[in-house]
């Protein structure tokens, strides 16, 4: 019998060939798979598996030791992993994970001898960006952050939030798709530190960048990120998760007492203490 006068002995063959590749706007912007990672006979990570979606926000959590600033490091380039697999927009090499990444450390790491506005170029700079040319866009992002009046301050006369903003600045500037967030508010005080979280929960949500953000602070993770990953202690494999249980754009303070926010954080404490055996 023909179909549209096509015998079957002429039939076309189905390809054995593979699916194609999906498009890169349909990949996770990260994404880990049973990564695993240590260093000599000491196991940081175990069999750690998630996704970022492009434009999300998601905090890390963890006790210290478990290998948070270890996985962001994996995450950006900066070394290969044990086992497993990860990658920053489909790209596996380490090299192109990096490309891909931007690093904001715990300390600010501004020179002192440079003004904020030069401290806040200074990645344009080393790009490659004349200094007229990566000035006016540093002044632009400064400004933008609340720290226009402040641009031609040294780092010895700002402020401990002053100089996160300033170190802020040049990671954006630094212009990659994927923002790596390691512990950036913990070297504040207390009342800073709550200020720059609503401040910080703002800028990630305008900015609209994929952002890992790793912290001590479950409040921090719950109240700035879109979701949170809670590591057990090590070797660090997940624990527990959630979505940010209040509206993005909450006030901190009218956040943190909501009943949901308060359940949430209670989950979370509670099941770090189980993965550390309290």
């Amino acid at each position: 019998m023909n179909i549209r006068g096509i015998s079957p002995a002429a039939a076309p063959v189905a390809s054995a060939s593979p699916e194609p590749a999906p498009p890169a706007a349909s990949l996770p912007a990260v994404a880990a798979r049973s990564l695993s990672h240590g260093f000599g006979e000491l196991e940081v990570l175990a069999d750690v598996s998630f996704d970022v979606s492009a434009g999300e926000v998601v905090a890390i959590v963890g006790p210290s030791g478990c290998g948070k600033s270890t996985l962001l490091e994996l995450i950006g380039g900066l070394a290969e992993a044990g086992g497993g697999e990860i990658s920053v927009g489909g790209e596996r090499e380490a090299a192109g994970r990096l490309k891909r990444c931007t690093w904001m450390p715990q300390r600010d790491l501004l020179l002192p001898w440079r003004r904020a506005v030069d401290n806040a170029a200074l990645g344009l700079r080393i790009s490659g960006a004349s200094r007229g040319r990566a000035r006016a866009d540093a002044e632009t992002m400064l400004a933008r952050l609340g720290l226009g009046a402040f641009a031609r301050s040294y780092p010895g006369q700002l402020s401990g939030g002053m100089r996160q903003r300033v170190a802020f600045a040049r990671t954006l500037l630094a212009g990659k798709p994927v923002l790596l967030l390691d512990e950036p508010l913990a070297a504040l005080d207390a009342i800073t530190r709550a200020d720059l979280q609503e401040w910080l929960a703002d800028t990630v949500r305008d900015e609209r960048r994929t952002t890992v953000l790793v912290t001590h602070d479950v409040e921090e993770a719950l109240y700035v990120a879109d979701r949170v990953l809670l590591l057990s202690p090590r070797p660090a494999t997940i624990v527990w998760e959630a979505a940010s249980p209040v509206a993005r754009d909450l006030p901190r303070a009218a956040a943190i007492s909501e009943p949901a926010f308060v359940a949430a954080r209670a989950d979370a404490l509670g099941a770090l203490a189980r993965a550390s055996g309290r």
